[in-house]
């Protein structure tokens, strides 16, 4: 067989395979339909935690859930899976991006990086950064 034979069938083979796992549902990404889904998804991994609130992302890719004692749940797609974490303010690095309604979260965790999470309103997005923002840590003198 020709080399040039060779070639085209691996490159064929390669194509079919992609093509197949895209149509056989693949590279569908996970989203959450509402506010529910995402408790009942946190609730799978967390049973006994009390949620407060729950704000979703624009995208419904992520959703950030208020638990109490300086704790925040989140429910994020990847993939066509869900990833759950409960974070504090200690475990991440939060900023307010460029964009309208848009926090960027670094997290400590190696096996998530956390993102870019862009919020329908301006209100959701300052809720998480006042929840796991930056504190200010610094004491003022006493009076002598």
């Amino acid at each position: 067989m020709s080399l040039p034979v060779l070639v085209a069938i691996v490159v064929l083979g390669i194509a079919l395979s992609v093509a197949a796992v895209h149509f056989t549902g693949g590279s569908k990404m996970a989203t959450l339909d509402s506010r529910d889904e995402a408790l009942r998804r946190f609730a799978e991994d967390f049973p006994d935690e009390a949620i407060t609130a729950v704000r979703l992302t624009a995208d419904a890719r992520t959703a950030f859930l208020d638990i109490g004692r300086g704790r925040v749940g989140i429910v994020h797609g990847i993939g066509d899976c869900f990833l759950t974490r409960i974070v504090a303010a200690a475990d991440v690095a939060m900023s307010k991006a460029d964009e309208a309604n848009t926090i960027l979260m670094r997290l400590t965790d190696f096996t998530w990086k956390g993102g870019r999470f862009r919020f329908a309103n301006a209100a959701d997005a300052q809720a998480m950064l006042n929840a796991l923002g930056p504190r200010d840590t610094s004491s003022t003198e006493e009076a002598a």
